[in-house]
């Protein structure tokens, strides 16, 4: 996927970050949880008494949210056999790392967390490294 640098606005990036860090603060107060979604998603996968309500109307808002505003338009260039293989190493280093990037990024950081730090780092060391090894 290659992002549309002549229609890029900062702000309406600006705005979606705004409107993450929203529903974090929110979910945080209003839930005291944490807004990493592999957590709230796999919370899905195995519910709790009382948990899936609001387990699926953020994993709902968040999907409708993206259709309604964004409107994106995807293309993605790899084989299906290379998404699940993707979408299980993925599965697999949030379980590694206790936490998804939204977790630890966003709502690790911001209480000043040095396990997210670490984990933050990591993450995006690893994304450099994948993407340099994919395209050379």
């Amino acid at each position: 996927m290659t992002p549309d640098w002549n229609h890029f606005t900062p702000w309406t990036a600006l705005a979606g970050g705004l409107l993450i860090g929203l529903a974090a603060v929110l979910l945080a107060l209003l839930n005291g949880r944490i807004a990493g979604i592999s957590g709230i998603l796999s919370g899905l996968l195995r519910p709790l008494q009382g948990e899936w309500p609001w387990r699926l109307a953020f994993i709902v808002g968040l999907l409708a949210a993206t259709l309604l505003v964004a409107r994106p338009e995807i293309h993605i260039e790899a084989s299906t056999p290379m998404l699940i293989m993707a979408g299980l190493l993925v599965g697999f280093g949030t379980r590694l790392g206790s936490g998804c990037t939204s977790g630890h990024g966003v709502c690790g950081l911001s209480r000043l967390s040095m396990r997210s730090l670490v984990a933050t780092g990591l993450f995006m060391a690893a994304a450099v490294v994948t993407n340099y090894l994919a395209r050379h």
